[in-house]
């Protein structure tokens, strides 16, 4: 794996339109390069006897009886509405022509 240099850096940063000053360019390489060792690093250590996980411990959905509570009357649920109209809310038209 190559090393990543000032360049590249200075490289995607014009690219990405972000201005950077020497210093930055090279603390931002010296991080990058950090990275990409400790990835490849990780990658050894994984090899193909190691399933893929995405959480270290199991995850477990909790659910419960959906059940119908108390709800409100259409005439309710407008009631301090600003505005309504057949029985729905009313809201200021955002698209021309629909």
């Amino acid at each position: 794996m190559s090393a990543i240099d000032r360049e590249q850096v200075a490289h995607l940063a014009e690219l990405a339109r972000i201005e950077m000053t020497d210093e930055e360019l090279a603390r931002v390489a010296g991080e990058l390069e950090l990275i990409v060792s400790s990835v490849a690093s990780v990658s050894q250590a994984a090899g193909p006897d190691i399933p893929a996980t995405s959480h270290p411990l199991p995850l477990q959905n909790v659910f419960r009886e959906d059940v119908v509570g108390e709800t409100l009357t259409q005439e309710e649920a407008l009631l301090n509405a600003p505005d309504g109209q057949d029985g729905k809310f009313r809201v200021p038209a955002i698209l021309d022509g629909e």
